[in-house]
């Protein structure tokens, strides 16, 4: 029998190949088989799930994840004029079903005393104050917002102290978010020169396989996460093993490679789109505990993710610092050429790279969809990716330690900038604002190295 040792290269090259296809479509299939899985969720409402099809299904919560509102009741006018009316229970749930397409109508009656909703965007606004549901296809989830506040509710009763120590919390929670995305993205640059528009595009599938492993198919919420994290690094490596290593060794320039990046990111985002739709998908369909600390007011599954990014963070750079697979990432980061000529199998260690930031945008993204989003989108990881790239750029493009620095200020800034008068989402225009500021006085970033032109 021959040993692998001895078989000619192309017939190593070949089987390589195709287990790098394989491990492709793998990760894949575990995502569609989970869509196609009912839900096991312990809660006590009766859940309607999608059918592909057939039947949609108007879920949501009355309330937020965070204090949700029970023994209020949900009325729901579907197309032909019909109503059904359910009343929520502790964690402020209501679910319907949606046998036919067409615009449903949600309106909320009977909520606590000292409370009332608050009217829907424009665009999601029915008649008499109700919510406007668009059901425009059979087979998908659809999550309207039915938020409440207090009747006496004043933003200028809060102190603007206190209006800043809860951003600044926000802003913190957010930066360790994308710190944790964006270290996967840094490391590639540095380690290939590749600005990854696509990067982006695996914190959404992160948050879309823990939506099919957890929702629909009713897997341990923290396992869902586990396996979630071991997919997208599975997709991680394989874009490299079947994609980024054969272009970068027909010598296609970093020009071509990036464009080939905004290919595939539009890909990706149109595929999300096709398999969960446009609406906003919950991970979990239950309801996190919070607890106040002073004026801040923070969920246990915030602080959970908090602590997650931080440990994973802080790992990343003493493996960075300690290790020999670091001391290695580094050198190639520094200079490929001469990593190569002292022995360092160069691919080996991108791959390493590729690998590591698939599955830390994996995870960082099912954390996003649990703590700050709500849910997952279609369109998430477009939301985010100039906050990621103004990240790592602030930081210093090419340095793991630059892009957790950089996604901790873009973070605060973004939060703080609400309070300080940013309105809307011009607060994400601000942070990139001083990124260009800081930039015109530092090129390299905060953390970079200046270098020589000439």
């Amino acid at each position: 029998m021959k040993s692998r040792a001895t078989e000619p290269p192309e017939v190593r090259t070949t089987r390589a190949t195709q287990l790098s296809r394989l491990v492709l479509v793998l990760p894949f299939v575990a995502f569609l088989m989970a869509l196609g899985t009912p839900s096991a969720g312990a809660n006590t409402l009766t859940l309607c799930q999608p059918t592909a099809g057939e039947l949609s299904c108007v879920n949501g919560t009355v309330g937020s994840r965070a204090e949700p509102v029970g023994d209020a009741d949900v009325t729901l006018t579907r197309p032909d004029g019909t109503e059904e009316t359910v009343t929520t229970g502790d964690n402020g749930r209501f679910s319907f079903e949606a046998p036919v397409v067409g615009e449903y109508l949600l309106s909320l009656d009977g909520l606590p005393e000292g409370l009332e909703q608050i009217p829907p965007e424009a665009q999601f606004a029915g008649p008499d104050g109700t919510v406007m549901v668009n059901v425009d296809a059979l087979g998908r989830q659809y999550v309207p917002a039915l938020t409440v506040r207090s009747v006496d509710y004043d933003s200028s009763g809060t102190s603007k102290t206190d209006q800043l120590l809860q951003a600044g919390v926000n802003g913190l929670r957010l930066g360790l978010l994308l710190a944790l995305a964006s270290l996967g993205l840094s490391l590639i640059y540095g380690t290939t020169g590749l600005s990854n528009f696509a990067h982006a595009e695996l914190v959404t599938l992160g948050g879309m396989v823990a939506y099919g492993l957890v929702n629909l198919g009713g897997l341990n919420l923290w396992l869902g996460i586990v396996l979630t994290t071991v997919i997208c690094g599975l997709v991680g490596y394989t874009q490299d093993r079947v994609l980024w290593q054969p272009l970068r060794r027909r010598g296609l320039g970093l020009t071509q490679m990036m464009i080939v990046t905004i290919g595939l990111a539009l890909a990706a985002q149109y595929a999300f789109q096709y398999f969960v739709g446009a609406s906003t998908q919950k991970v979990v369909v239950r309801t996190f505990d919070s607890f106040t600390v002073g004026p801040v007011r923070l969920s246990y599954m915030d602080v959970i993710a908090m602590l997650i990014a931080l440990v994973l963070i802080i790992g990343v750079g003493l493996v960075l610092v300690k290790t020999r697979i670091g001391q290695a990432t580094r050198a190639v980061s520094d200079n490929p050429a001469l990593a190569s000529a002292s022995g360092i199998d160069v691919d080996k260690i991108i791959r390493i790279v590729w690998t590591s930031a698939g599955a830390l945008a994996g995870l960082a993204g099912v954390l996003y969809a649990l703590t700050i989003s709500n849910g997952i989108r279609w369109d998430t990881g477009m939301q985010i990716l100039l906050l990621l790239f103004a990240a790592v750029t602030l930081g210093g493009l090419g340095t793991a330690f630059g892009a957790m620095l950089g996604s901790l200020i873009i973070g605060v800034v973004v939060e703080l900038s609400g309070p300080l008068g940013a309105p809307g989402d011009l607060k994400y225009a601000v942070a990139l604002l001083i990124l260009i500021v800081l930039l015109l006085f530092r090129p390299q970033g905060l953390l970079g190295r200046p270098e020589r032109i000439g």
